[in-house]
């Protein structure tokens, strides 16, 4: 019997099952790629009147959230909305997850160490100090009000690193807790929502309240850049604030900036593994008193994203990309995170988030509290 050819063989299952997949993910994928062209454009359109305070991830997860509330995707429904929800469901999933650590890792192209490192030794010391503090007592505050955990870790990782970067890199670390348990991802985009409002509320007061105090207090141009770039949370924010200082603060606080950002992989990285020792120690109790009680699954310490996020300012570190790759990956990097942010955002639960959300909001303004007083007093300790 002659013996058919390779080609000839039946496709096996792992063959037929991608364009299954493929098909499955399509119409989320479609709606996310829709929004983000549409929010990319607005973004535009709104940044010459809100001064480029608002982010355009921000705007994608308010757009996002209007769209989940629309369709009911979280609330038993029926008819076309219902069913349009179940379809775009799988990809909105898919983009909120992988996009969301594509661009993370893209951010890493943005950051230089040479750059950082040209702050001197005191402008470092600021940075670290201020970062560490801030993180550790917003997490402490957070436990005092009662605020649910998920949700006093993305609001310390905002304020004290980068803003909604920042939130969504920690995001992607509290996605892989195995305990969770049902009902742990809709809760998770609510975590989210709130920490990136509370993140544009208190940074964009920031861009008002900071030049202003900075000249009532004699600050130099320097020390007051040095302030601005450590205690204000978004990019650009801290180009808003620090340019109606002067250029000179402008220079200085935008690689203060860079320099907190650089701290964005030691700070997930350690959320990663205390993560990862805690489900180690959870167990998991057997149906049937007779069984061994087995260790929940453990995840990997340091997520492979972070990993990543390295490996990109390693590379950008060399010098030896040109500036034409790295500004398109600048602009790649903000169409992933806004498709991420307004697929988040299709899952978040708005009637949950605003009966829940005031312990947040104080939390939120002691929060800035702490990064603005601390962030001044270490300038003012270091710096001359």
């Amino acid at each position: 019997m002659p013996i058919a050819p390779p080609s000839a063989a039946p496709a096996g299952p792992s063959t037929r099952r991608r364009p299954r997949e493929t098909s499955r993910l399509a119409p989320g994928l479609a709606l996310a790629a829709v929004a983000t062209v549409v929010l990319l454009g607005a973004s535009r359109v709104l940044a010459p009147l809100t001064g480029g305070s608002v982010s355009p991830l921000v705007l994608a997860l308010v757009a996002g959230a209007v769209v989940g509330s629309v369709l009911g995707r979280d609330v038993p429904r029926r008819g076309g909305a219902a069913r349009f929800a179940a379809r775009v469901a799988p990809g909105t999933d898919w983009t909120a997850r992988t996009v969301l650590r594509a661009g993370v890792v893209l951010l890493g192209l943005q950051l230089s160490v040479p750059d950082v490192l040209a702050l001197g030794w005191l402008g470092i010391a600021v940075v670290v100090a201020t970062v560490t503090c801030t993180f550790a007592a917003v997490l402490a505050l957070g436990r005092l009000l009662r605020v649910p955990r998920a949700t006093a870790l993305l609001v310390a990782t905002g304020f004290s690193i980068c803003g909604a970067a920042a939130v969504s890199a920690m995001t992607g670390v509290l996605e892989r807790d195995p305990r969770g348990g049902p009902g742990a991802p809709a809760r998770l985009r609510d975590d989210v929502a709130a920490a990136l409002a509370l993140v544009t509320v208190f940074g964009t007061l920031a861009i008002v309240a900071l030049p202003a105090l900075a000249g009532a207090l004699g600050l130099s141009d320097h020390q007051a850049g040095l302030w601005i770039g450590a205690s204000v949370q978004e990019v650009a924010q801290v180009v808003a604030a620090a340019g109606t200082v002067s250029a000179a603060a402008l220079a200085t606080a935008t690689v203060t900036k860079l320099a907190r950002v650089v701290l964005l992989a030691p700070l997930v990285a350690g959320a990663g593994v205390a993560l990862s020792r805690r489900a180690a120690r959870t167990v998991v109790a057997p149906d049937d008193p007779g069984q061994d009680v087995t260790p929940a699954r453990r995840t990997p310490p340091v997520p492979g994203f972070v990993l990543g996020f390295l490996a990109a300012v390693l590379v950008r570190s060399t010098g030896v990309l040109p500036d034409a790759v790295l500004d398109a990956a600048s602009q790649v990097t903000t169409v992933l995170f806004v498709a991420a942010m307004f697929a988040l955002g299709t899952g978040v639960d708005v009637p949950r988030l605003a009966r829940t959300a005031r312990r947040p909001l104080l939390l939120g303004a002691l929060g800035a509290v702490v990064v603005t007083g601390v962030g001044l007093a270490a300038v003012l300790l270091l710096v001359p």
